[in-house]
């Protein structure tokens, strides 16, 4: 029973993460910039890494989402709160359940 808990909870984890990565290339595209554009700003020594989000293949470490927030000319609250949604839903659902309900 363990094992197919584990295995939903994995097919989950990567449908969000590939949400994640649809949700972070609009973002991309929105602010007018190339994988290698971003990448150059964020100081990553492979563009390939925004191609691996983008994919869905990883995560944007907690420590750069304010780097990420900028170079996506976005709030930075509403960018780790979208990511927190995907990345973390159990802390997003508590963290912002009330909010949801009032809207």
């Amino acid at each position: 029973m363990l094992a197919k808990s584990n295995q939903v909870q994995q097919s989950e984890t990567s449908e969000l993460r590939q949400a994640a990565g649809v949700w972070l290339k609009e973002q991309r595209e929105a602010a007018g910039l190339s994988q290698r554009e971003l990448a150059r700003m964020l100081e990553l020594e492979y563009y390939t890494f925004i191609s691996q989000l983008e994919n869905g293949r990883g995560r944007i470490p907690a420590q750069r989402y304010r780097d990420w927030a900028r170079a996506l000319k976005l709030d930075e609250k509403a960018f780790v709160k979208k990511l927190l949604m995907f990345y973390d839903p159990i802390s997003y659902e508590i963290l912002f359940e009330d909010q949801a309900r009032a809207s």
